[in-house]
């Protein structure tokens, strides 16, 4: 048995300058290679989050604009469907005051139309009473004559 911890001891001991490489080799590789790449993966990682966050900050201003966009195109839309009804009204109130108009001017006509043919009756029986008189006159004299003679 002293033989195996003779022997186990010699391989240790041949083993301790492999375990300090190796040691010095973990120390070595952290400090240049592991720290600057954790470095770098770090900055990397950060640039990305930033990114990422003024995607969503840009995402959400575009959203809000486009929001913007919607309500004043409804506000738009609203403001020409109102305009549109007022128009509307006015021709209609236009429209009805111009067949108002008609109908005073066509009501105007009709009574002086009715005047001058109440006046043109008055006038025909006029001339009819003239005519009936002179000739009721005629006939009278006709009448007379026949008899006298």
């Amino acid at each position: 048995m002293d033989k195996i911890l003779h022997d186990l001891g010699e391989l240790l001991l041949k083993a301790v300058p492999t375990l300090l490489l190796v040691g010095l080799l973990y120390f070595y590789l952290k400090r240049m290679f592991f720290r600057p790449l954790e470095r770098l993966l770090a900055k990397r990682q950060e640039a990305t989050e930033g990114t990422r966050q003024l995607a969503e900050e840009t995402f959400a201003q575009a959203s809000a604009k486009a929001a913007q966009y919607q309500e004043a195109i409804r506000a738009a839309r609203a403001g020409i469907y109102r305009e549109q009804e007022h128009s509307r009204r006015q021709w209609q109130q236009e429209h009805a005051a111009a067949v108002q108009e008609a109908r005073r001017n066509a009501e105007g006509i009709i009574q002086e139309a009715d005047r001058r043919l109440q006046s043109e009756l008055a006038e025909a029986k006029r001339t009819l009473q003239q005519q009936a008189d002179g000739l009721a006159t005629q006939l009278a004299e006709r009448v007379l004559a026949r008899r006298a003679g």
